[in-house]
């Protein structure tokens, strides 16, 4: 079986590498442009590009795929790469830009997606994020077959894995680049696939995380903010404003009880800097100030003297 692959992250690599080891031939890659990154701002390499080219895999990458869009010459040029490659199918993972009728109609046996929710709960870009921070105790893999929705395409495969209490958006999304690598290569195994419509009950859509979701508004409750700290790891990584410093926050727990305004310092020691909140008090167990490195909490106030009293600044002005 030929499989033309489309993705651009971490995420899309692990499957990418697993199509390749089980012995699929795949002679296109597509991803997406490279991009500046790091301290000198240097263009770099998608994981799905660097694999490819350390695989001897030919790469494709084109700004848009639409043909009336704003780079039609890209979308030809990687609808002529496309056609050359003769796809039986395509497998897309987190690849960034909209498949046009044309990409879904091209391979004999259509576009199958990998996408990191139990379909149709978190619909669109950021599944992983969204339920952890929605507090959500299992998500999984659906292998998808497109269509010209976002992500209403029928199911073809799928398989839970829980939510453990201190997973973040990093540790779950190796534990789903896992599954939706292993997933991928059973379903194209397979001699038969049945398609299952998804239910029209249950839909729920994770909006793109923005940087400005990053800032904690301390009026809401502390097992919201909890969730929103691990949800927001590695990136964006949520953030609060001390005493007029930047602070990211790695890490926290919940305690109850509170009567003092939102954002309150009520403790800090090595076990803790307990904050008051909207409904419950969060507790900060590791921290970054900006320039700095993470540090557990008895570390970071060795150099940075918090006070009970302090106020962390409302989430407008952090």
């Amino acid at each position: 079986m030929r499989v033309v692959f489309a993705g651009t992250p971490e995420f899309a690599q692990v499957a990418l590498a697993r199509l390749h080891a089980a012995g699929f031939e795949i002679p296109l890659v597509l991803t997406q442009p490279d991009r500046p990154a790091g301290r000198g701002m240097k263009l770099q390499a998608s994981p799905v590009k660097q694999f490819a080219l350390d695989h001897g895999i030919s790469v494709a990458q084109p700004r848009s795929l639409r043909l009336d869009g704003k780079y039609p010459d890209d979308a030809a040029a990687a609808q002529q790469a496309l056609l050359d490659a003769r796809p039986d199918v395509m497998v897309v993972a987190a690849y960034g830009l909209i498949l046009p009728q044309w990409t879904l109609d091209l391979p004999r046996l259509g576009c199958l997606n990998i996408h990191a929710s139990l379909l149709p709960r978190w619909r669109g870009a950021a599944p992983i994020h969204r339920a952890i921070e929605a507090g959500d105790t299992e998500t999984g893999i659906t292998i998808m077959q497109m269509d010209a929705g976002l992500d209403t395409g029928d199911m073809m495969l799928a398989e839970r894995l829980p939510i453990a209490p201190t997973d973040d958006n990093g540790s779950l999304h190796d534990k789903l680049a896992e599954l939706g690598g292993r997933l991928i290569v059973e379903a194209l195994q397979r001699s038969a696939l049945l398609r299952t419509p998804q239910p029209a009950e249950g839909v729920s859509y994770a909006a793109k995380i923005d940087k400005a979701e990053a800032p904690l508004d301390w009026r809401e409750p502390a097992a919201l903010l909890e969730r929103r700290i691990r949800a927001f790891q590695p990136a964006p990584g949520a953030s609060a404003l001390l005493e007029g410093t930047a602070i990211k926050l790695w890490r926290a727990s919940v305690l109850p009880h509170q009567d003092r305004p939102p954002g309150t310092v009520l403790a800090a020691s090595a076990d803790g800097v307990d904050v008051a909140t909207g409904q419950g008090v969060l507790r900060l167990h590791r921290l970054q100030k900006a320039g700095g490195k993470p540090l557990e909490v008895a570390e970071f106030l060795r150099g940075f003297d918090v006070q009970p009293g302090q106020q962390f600044a409302p989430r407008d002005s952090a």
